[in-house]
């Protein structure tokens, strides 16, 4: 009998993985699959489940530049009921002059496609199973085996007393020493509740993987806005990280366009003013001593950023 891994991959005597049954495998994992034999080769699989922190929505922005780019189209699809909660996750219900036209289920699917130059990728979309995450986790790294993954690439953003006159910095997660040498990106030390991109970082790990976790700051005043630098940033990141490159002039010039609004904003209110250039010290000194974090919060005037946050979420309410 082959010996498996604890990630349920079944292993030849020689360590190589076992061929599956396939049917089983899906019937077992609630997958649906809408390509039989797809022509894939060594893809990147780039994960962005929703439910997690996305500051601003900028993985989910930067994940769906990469997808439209690609051009990629459902390979699978995982079970609803399998791993969705439907009492936290309720079905949209389209309803006009009362009839019930309609309803909009969440659901986890796996796209591929293919840059401009010619590189597959696959990506995992949809929002983070509520349930069986282990077993998604088996799920997901049997199906990259299958597929030949070369590496894993998950997506996130997260507010940060940081400001918006300054580039968003990235920082990395990485079950791997290894992957973590060969990225730039800032290195943090906390203690935090996991999201399913985390587990599955390690799942790709078991199956000697390379899988890391790209995060962007969002300065926590927009944080509930569209923050296109974030996306971007994240986008850039991708490039360091895979060596693939997405044009996105578009979103160059919203970047643009919001620096001069948010400028504007700030150069109005004195006491908005004094909190940015704060925020700017304290970025340029972690920059200089290559910290990730705030050693004391106190010192921020986050009670300025939350007035400035309501000041800005007003000022795009009212935009035409």
């Amino acid at each position: 009998m082959n010996a498996g891994d604890s990630w349920g991959i079944e292993r030849n005597p020689d360590g190589s993985p076992a061929p599956i049954d396939r049917a089983a495998f899906d019937a077992r994992y609630g997958i649906t699959r809408d390509v039989a034999d797809p022509t894939i080769h060594e893809p990147i699989l780039v994960v962005m489940l929703t439910g997690w922190i996305d500051a601003a929505g900028a993985a989910a922005s930067a994940v769906d530049q990469l997808s439209r780019t690609c051009m990629s189209t459902p390979l699978l699809s995982f079970d609803d009921d399998s791993y969705v909660d439907y009492r936290a996750r309720r079905p949209t219900m389209t309803l006009r002059n009362g009839l019930n036209t309609d309803l909009e289920w969440a659901t986890i699917e796996m796209r591929s496609g293919r840059t401009p130059d010619g590189r597959d990728l696959l990506f995992l979309i949809g929002p983070e199973p509520d349930m069986a995450w282990r077993r998604f986790g088996r799920a997901v790294a049997t199906l990259a085996v299958e597929f030949g993954v070369t590496k894993m690439v998950s997506l996130g953003a997260y507010p940060f007393a940081t400001p918006h006159t300054r580039p968003s910095r990235l920082s990395v997660s990485s079950p791997s020493t290894d992957v973590l040498a060969s990225v730039s990106f800032e290195r943090s030390s906390v203690d935090v509740p996991a999201g399913m991109a985390g587990v599955l970082e390690h799942a790709m790990h078991a199956q000697r993987i390379p899988a890391l976790g790209i995060w962007a700051q969002v300065p926590h005043y927009v944080s509930a806005f569209d923050y296109p630098a974030a996306t971007l940033a994240l986008l850039d990141g991708f490039t360091e990280a895979t060596g693939i490159s997405v044009e996105a002039v578009e979103l160059q010039e919203e970047v643009r366009a919001q620096r001069t609004r948010l400028d504007e904003m700030v150069a109005d209110k004195p006491e908005h003013a004094a909190m940015v250039r704060q925020l700017e010290e304290l970025h340029d000194l972690a920059a200089e001593e290559q910290l990730d974090e705030v050693t004391d919060p106190e010192e921020l005037e986050l009670r300025s950023g939350d007035e400035l946050a309501a000041e800005i979420q007003e000022f795009f309410r009212d935009q035409p």
